[in-house]
């Protein structure tokens, strides 16, 4: 089972939110909390594969406890959900190592496939933001200084290249006919060369370079 810690302080949306994603026979909502620091506190004591975090909450919002569970644990797989299309939002979430920014207004199978996408990898932004924060994103992320594309092998090129095309491990693996752990494999040591963070600056280090 799939185990998600869902951060929501309106309790009807946060039942709502339950049921679409126990719709999914391999999910299951391990804890559910009302503010950020109940999700940190809730991330320590659980096993987490995902969190599903709003941003406005009480106590603590959604990105303070997606920077202070990110710097505690670099592996966290975050997916924000929330009722803002608020570029500002999704830009600093990004940042901070989220794998994706959601609307609460989407159905079910939206919902259900974004947490798929992020458990393997991918990145989820919704379509009234994505427009405007990943331009945004381009431009004020930087390159590490001295990186060179020549350090790359020819598979880990093909990698990248499928990683700023938004591809999941799983899709990835597929058009490559790899294992998905061969693909996980891949990607950490692409990291390490580009002394890069995470998925996210992957992607957009890719867009930049023109890889993709």
């Amino acid at each position: 089972m799939i185990n998600i810690l869902l951060a929501e302080d309106q309790a009807l949306v946060r039942q709502g939110i339950k049921m679409m994603i126990e719709q999914h026979p391999s999910f299951r909502v391990v804890a559910e909390v009302a503010n950020g620091k109940e999700a940190v506190e809730a991330y320590e004591k659980h096993l987490v594969d995902l969190v599903l975090m709003d941003v406005r909450m009480p106590v603590m919002t959604g990105i303070e406890a997606t920077k202070i569970i990110r710097q505690r644990d670099p592996e966290a797989k975050v997916l924000i959900l929330t009722t803002f299309a608020d570029e500002e939002y999704a830009l600093e979430a990004l940042k901070l190592g989220a794998l994706g920014y959601l609307l609460k207004d989407a159905d079910a199978a939206s919902l259900l496939s974004s947490i798929e996408s992020c458990l393997n990898g991918g990145i989820s932004i919704d379509a009234s933001v994505a427009g405007k924060v990943v331009p945004r994103l381009i431009n004020r992320i930087s390159e590490p200084s001295g990186v060179e594309m020549v350090e790359l092998t020819s598979r880990e090129r093909s990698i990248l290249q499928l990683v700023g095309d938004g591809k999941n491990n799983q899709e990835i693996a597929e058009a490559l006919h790899l294992s998905i752990g061969t693909v996980k494999n891949h990607v950490t040591v692409i990291l390490q060369k580009l002394g890069l963070r995470d998925r996210t600056q992957l992607a957009i280090f890719a867009i930049r370079n023109g890889v993709v």
